[in-house]
C-alpha cells in the first residue's frame, strides 16, 4: 500500500468535513421543510448535489495527486501517434479556399 502524503491526507480531512457540513445541513433544512417551510425544499434537493460535487472533486483531486489525470495516459499510451489523414485533407480543403478568395482592401461591407 501506497505511504500517503500530507496533501492526500487533507483532501480525505476535507471530504469528511464537507460531507459532514452538507448531510447535516439537509438534515436541517428537511425538517424545516417539514416544518412547513417551502422555501427550505430547495436546500432540501441542493445539499445532496453539493455532497456528490464534493466526492466528485475528491475522487479528481486525488487522481491528480496520484499522477493518474486522463492526459497523461492518453500521451504516455500514444506518444507519437503520427500524421492524422483527416487533419491534412482538412488543412488542404482550407488552403485551395482561401486560394481561391480574393484579398479584400478592407472590412467587409454590411449588403
Amino acid at each position: 500500500m501506497r505511504a500517503q502524503t500530507s496533501t492526500t491526507i487533507r483532501l480525505h480531512a476535507g471530504l469528511v468535513i464537507a460531507q459532514l457540513l452538507c448531510w447535516s445541513l439537509f438534515v436541517f433544512e428537511l425538517s424545516r421543510a417539514l416544518g412547513g417551510n417551502t422555501l427550505s425544499w430547495a436546500y432540501v434537493v441542493e445539499w445532496p448535489v453539493l455532497a456528490g460535487y464534493a466526492i466528485f472533486m475528491w475522487r479528481r483531486l486525488l487522481q491528480q495527486e496520484r499522477g493518474e489525470d486522463a492526459a497523461s495516459q492518453r500521451t504516455a499510451s500514444a506518444e507519437d501517434p503520427g500524421p492524422d489523414p483527416a487533419l491534412d485533407a482538412w488543412n488542404e480543403y482550407l488552403a485551395k479556399v482561401h486560394q481561391a478568395d480574393p484579398p479584400r482592401d478592407g472590412p467587409p461591407t454590411a449588403t
